[in-house]
């Protein structure tokens, strides 16, 4: 953040007019810094699926959130869910372990 150039002389107008650019400066570049500190989980969130390689790994996150949701929304089904998941497992860590270069199936 640079100071605005003043004259030697600047009225109280100028002076005025620079420290009101001085403020709306300031308030933008915290604004900046807020949103950069809210974004940084989905930053984290989209360079660890980077790291894994997965395809279409939003896709993947939203089908397990809609999913999870679904098996959270019928009484007593929460259970099931969590074993059908717990069935599902290997199958899952078989598609994340596959060598980078192989193609589906």
């Amino acid at each position: 953040m640079s100071l605005p150039e003043l004259p030697r002389k600047a009225s109280r107008r100028d002076m005025r007019k620079a420290l009101v650019r001085l403020r709306l400066e300031m308030q933008r570049q915290e604004l900046r810094h807020e949103s950069l500190l809210l974004t940084q989980p989905l930053r984290q969130a989209r360079e660890f699926s980077r790291q894994l390689d997965i395809p279409h790994a939003p896709l993947w996150g939203m089908a397990a959130i809609a999913a999870l949701g679904f098996f959270a929304a019928r009484k007593g089904s929460l259970k099931r869910g969590l074993r059908l998941g717990s069935a599902l497992l290997p199958l899952l860590q078989a598609l994340l372990n596959r060598p980078p270069g192989s193609g589906p199936g």
